[in-house]
């Protein structure tokens, strides 16, 4: 059998290897680890809003699901809000995306967001963000320092489809200095200890799950085994 193809949204950055020192599209490797290791074909998918939605449907008939990856601030103006001065924004990156998203969700295609992409959908499904976790907190456990994951429990709610891929409740591992503070029309399904929005859901479509953490660095292949298994 052909395995499932899933794509993955990837960067444009400035990167080094070997002799070069150049732009590249790249994506950790992890995210393509639990891809393969949940039976599919990965696909990276670099930024790209060329061809609008003509063009972004044209690519979603050809997946079989999509992986929302993690990275930089969504621009606040797709929500309604000025920049925060800790906001860091990738423009291609949100016009390219949201295009996919879009189609993905016409088309009723599974679809995995991790971190920024949970934010992602929330932003597509009419949400807002806040900037920044710090100012409501008062304190950095979810991004401790530059490359250092946090960690902290987090709880499902009972029935959600979070809560059948995680259980009740889990120990994940984030890095992120945002979070999701209106969800739109998006159910919220789970939360960390200090009631930080840590899952979201569709539960009207056939899969559509949004988790703030990084399940990918924990080697946690559940998120991306139920995304196939929708497939």
């Amino acid at each position: 059998m052909t395995r499932p193809l899933v794509g993955i949204t990837a960067y444009a950055e400035p990167a080094r290897w070997g002799v070069w020192d150049t732009r590249a599209v790249l994506i950790p490797e992890a995210y393509v680890r639990m891809v393969r290791a949940a039976g599919a074909r990965p696909l990276v998918l670099p930024p790209d809003d060329v061809g609008g939605a003509a063009d972004a449907a044209g690519l979603v008939a050809r997946l079989d699901g999509l992986v929302l990856a993690g990275g930089a601030d969504i621009d606040p103006a797709h929500y309604g809000a000025l920049a925060h001065p800790a906001t860091r924004t990738r423009p291609d990156r949100d016009a390219g995306e949201l295009a996919v998203l879009g189609a993905a969700l016409d088309a009723d295609l599974p679809v995995l967001g991790v971190c920024r992409g949970m934010e992602l959908l929330a932003v597509a499904y009419g949400g807002a963000l806040t900037q920044h976790l710090p100012d409501l907190l008062g304190n950095e456990r979810h991004q401790p320092a530059p490359g250092v994951f946090g960690a902290h429990p987090a709880r499902f709610a009972p029935g959600s489809r979070a809560a059948a891929v995680f259980g009740p409740a889990a120990e994940v591992n984030s890095y992120h200095h945002q979070g999701v503070d209106k969800p739109g029309t998006l159910t919220v399904s789970g939360w960390a200890d200090d009631d930080v929005i840590e899952a979201v859901e569709d539960p009207a479509r056939r899969f559509v799950l949004g988790v703030q953490w990084h399940p990918e660095e924990a080697g946690d292949v559940r998120p991306f085994a139920a995304l196939i298994e929708a497939t």
